[in-house]
């Protein structure tokens, strides 16, 4: 007899398999999708071991397969587990991240009469609970969740429990329906020769016309067409085409139609730059690693313009020619067009695209289509690590430093940096994380071997120059009597720009138009209603915003704690940025990207294609504007203020800072003429500024290094963030105080002196969507170990190496 480890979709499975018997007449594979029997419920899950003997006495059947393919390789299967390890997270979640989309199948509540009530219990029911009774007999099964709307979360539980009790009500449990399904289509091709298909539809014609239009139209275009078009064409009803088929004239048949994101673009094919002599000297490095055993992995530091992404394409093309593939990661979906038109030009029709922006049919056929090795290369964002491309032999992170690889909302809070490295060692593939501004610990890996190092320190432009950077003193200009949001300097840039007939960025990493609503009678501030948070004014809709829960309410003429009329509006935003510029220079065109004006499936591609069209003058955003995009056009970057994050009480702030500054700055002099970079401050003389200014990295990098190795921050030791939210503020901080004194216990039993606690304290953000947040954060050698036994309530969340502490 066999047995299968399986990982189960259940929050109560955590880090463990369960095993299962096999039965007789079931074939298995490590990597195959199963249904099994997890209590009283029948669950999905994955294999991830095979054995002639169970790890307990007593096992159950497996029900059945859902797929008979592996979802998930040898290879994927150990990537799970470590993952699972690494950020302590279920292991069915981890495996989850690899699984195709809209596999995963939730257990949904449901709620029907009892058709034996008892007129006793219907006698005594509150108002209430007759209310909620009626609901039911009128709508019949119903979803929990539906309930809730209507009653809200916790009183409609506590309604349904009294009336389940009362044998009034009763509460099932089913899996929810499928989501995404191969998409296909009828189509209708000729059963006949061409010439019979003419004879036929002539002899038709009398008294079948209809039919002889579909068949001729078929024997005209001599290649299979869809029904529904075919019919359209020739004016005919669907009947018609079946009854030709039926003759054994034509041939109908369903036909999968994949849904591809690529179908609409047409890229030209492009002809590969000439490489500078630091570019060749990289990729003769990286080529040398291709086919040795053990891990490559390289740090391509190329400052903004040098010609980075050249060098992934080229690495690509000789990885293809070994008869391997690829995958590149770039962190925001706003670059994704650009780095999908550079790779899809040089390997045409061999690119897939996977990120959330598409339709979940779109990916779906994606991930298959990768899987059954119809792509040489994949781009997408963080998500594009975990795709199923085979043959493997090539990982490229773009903007390797940048914050958006680390996923922070959901488990597995994986760092897809890290997820890659370890992806490349599991798998033999060569690794290439690039950047102008690396992160602190890649680049301190790379001074200690365990990345190899490759500069490129020259643009491959104007003769490799970078932008002029101008500081402005933001309280000189307040002295001078310049109380604009733009500097002298500024200003005249921007005539300047305009008058030339080049492209100006105005950057500000701050959405909406004031950043809070204020008294000036009493000083109250509006905020949100859930949050601990002022609410931002957004201009477009006169509305008040949260930025973390998304509640808004209009802006009241009046102030809501003394009645006054003196409300003010406080801060600026890039609504507001926007408004000035179009009273300032009425003349340019303008466009603004940030979050707010990118809702839409295309809304990124469409205000990069418009600005490259040169269909606008000054583009104003915010840090979507700063992440490798190549606009030649533009040749002045404005920093509206450089302090917005800097003073944020995290560890990694002035890193932060150097590094959108040094972004932004890169955008500027990409084409054929010089740039110039204006940025404007309170705190010029800041380091993390000053760094930026000189363009010089390593200045910034000696002094993060320095700060960190004295306080044992990462990468001296990692880091872990405990994080307790409940609607209660007391019991918040009692909980948070009662695990710290339990962490203090097992870490006095374990004997780890070096591993040091901070907190129990509120969050930055103290309070979202009406719970309150405690966090503790663990430092040492290996936090994870320490927390992985560690047993903790509901209301808790663990993020091992937190890409930050707000």
């Amino acid at each position: 007899m066999s047995y299968a480890e399986v990982a189960v979709n259940s929050p109560i499975a955590q880090r463990q398999t369960f095993s299962y018997t096999i039965p007789p007449e079931m074939s298995l594979t490590i990597g195959q999708a199963v249904w099994v029997p997890f209590g009283a419920k029948v669950l999905q899950g994955v294999v991830l071991g095979l054995s002639d003997y169970p790890a307990v006495e007593e096992t159950r059947e497996i029900a059945g397969v859902i797929d008979p393919r592996p979802m998930l390789s040898a290879i994927q299967v150990k990537l799970a587990y470590w993952i699972s390890e690494h950020y302590l997270a279920s292991l069915f979640d981890a495996a989850a991240l690899m699984l195709p989309p809209g596999f995963e199948r939730r257990l949904l509540t449901f709620f029907y009469p009892s058709p034996d009530a008892s007129e006793i219990a219907l006698a005594s029911l509150t108002l209430e609970q007759s209310k909620a009774l009626n609901f039911l007999r009128k709508k019949g099964k119903i979803a929990q969740k539906d309930i809730e709307k209507g009653w809200g979360k916790r009183r409609a539980r506590q309604i349904l429990t009294q009336l389940c009790r009362k044998g009034l009500v009763v509460e099932v449990q089913e899996l929810e329906g499928v989501k995404v399904r191969p998409k296909s289509t009828y189509e209708a091709s000729l059963a006949i020769d061409v010439e019979q298909a003419k004879q036929e539809a002539k002899h038709l014609l009398p008294r079948a016309p209809k039919q002889a239009a579909l068949l001729k139209l078929l024997a005209d275009k001599l290649e299979p067409i869809p029904v529904s078009q075919a019919t359209r064409y020739a004016q005919c009803s669907l009947a018609a085409a079946w009854t030709l088929e039926k003759k054994g004239l034509i041939s109908i048949e369903r036909v999968r139609v994949p849904r591809d994101p690529l179908l609409a673009h047409t890229f030209s094919p492009s002809t590969p730059p000439i490489p500078t002599p630091s570019q060749e000297e990289a990729l003769r490095r990286i080529q040398a690693c291709f086919g040795q055993n053990g891990t490559s992995s390289f740090l391509l530091h190329g400052i903004t313009g040098s010609g980075k992404t050249e060098v992934y394409l080229r690495a690509l093309e000789f990885a293809i020619a070994l008869g391997k593939r690829g995958i590149a990661l770039v962190p925001e979906i706003a670059l994704t067009p650009q780095t999908i038109c550079c790779f899809a030009s040089r390997f045409p029709r061999q690119v897939a695209v996977f990120h959330s922006k598409l339709s979940l049919g779109e990916q779906f056929d994606q991930w298959q289509g990768i899987r059954d090795g119809d792509f040489k290369v994949v781009v997408g964002s963080r998500g594009a690590i975990f795709a199923p491309q085979p043959d493997l032999g090539l990982i490229v992170i773009d903007e390797e430093h940048e914050w958006a690889y680390k996923q922070q909302d959901q488990s597995p809070r994986y760092q897809a940096r890290e997820v890659a490295l370890k992806l490349g060692e599991l798998s033999g593939a060569v690794v290439i994380l690039g950047s102008a501004t690396p992160d602190v610990e890649s680049f301190y890996r790379a001074q200690t071997g365990k990345l190899e190092l490759l500069p490129l320190p020259q643009r491959v432009t104007q003769e490799g120059h970078l932008p002029e950077i101008e500081v402005v003193d933001l309280r000189q200009e307040l002295k001078a009597g310049n109380r604009s949001i733009f500097s002298r300097s500024l200003s005249r840039a921007i005539e300047k720009t305009l008058a030339a007939g080049e492209q100006t960025i105005l950057f500000l990493n701050r959405r909406g138009a004031a950043t809070s609503v204020q008294c000036r009678n009493c000083g109250f501030v509006l905020k949100c209603r859930r949050c601990d948070l002022p609410l931002t004014y957004h201009a477009v809709g006169e509305e008040l915003v949260c930025h973390q829960c998304n509640w808004r309410r209009k802006v009241p003429m009046v102030c809501p704690e003394c009645s006054s009329l003196q409300i003010r509006f406080l801060g600026v935003g890039t609504q507001k940025v926007e408004q000035e510029v179009a009273r300032l220079f009425s003349q340019a065109r303008l466009m603004r990207w940030d979050r707010d004006t990118t809702s839409g499936k295309h809304s990124h591609e469409e205000i990069l294609s418009k600005f490259l069209n040169h269909e606008a003058d000054i583009l104003i955003g915010t840090q979507m504007i700063a992440k490798g995009l190549d606009l030649p056009l533009v040749t002045l970057v404005g920093v509206i203020s450089a302090d917005t994050s800097l003073y944020l009480p995290d560890l990694r702030a002035g890193e932060r800072t150097f590094q959108l500054l040094s972004q932004v700055v890169g955008r500027a002099g990409r084409g054929q003429w010089p740039g110039k970079v204006i940025i404007q401050t309170y705190t010029p003389e800041h380091y993390a500024i000053s760094a930026a200014a000189k363009h010089d990295y390593a200045a910034l990098y000696q002094r993060e290094i320095n700060y960190r190795r004295e306080y044992d921050n990462p990468p001296f030791g990692r880091l872990a963030c405990l994080r307790y939210a409940h609607p209660n503020a007391t019991q918040c901080q009692r909980e948070a105080e009662r695990v710290l004194h339990q962490l203090e216990q097992e870490i006095d039993r374990r004997g780890m002196p070096n591993t040091a606690l901070i907190g129990p304290s509120p969050v930055f953000i103290s309070k979202v969507r009406g719970k309150f947040r405690w966090q503790i954060i663990v430092r040492g050698a290996d936090p994870a170990c320490l927390l992985a036994k560690l047993p903790l309530p509901s209301g808790w969340t663990v993020d091992i190496d937190p890409i930050s502490l707000l």
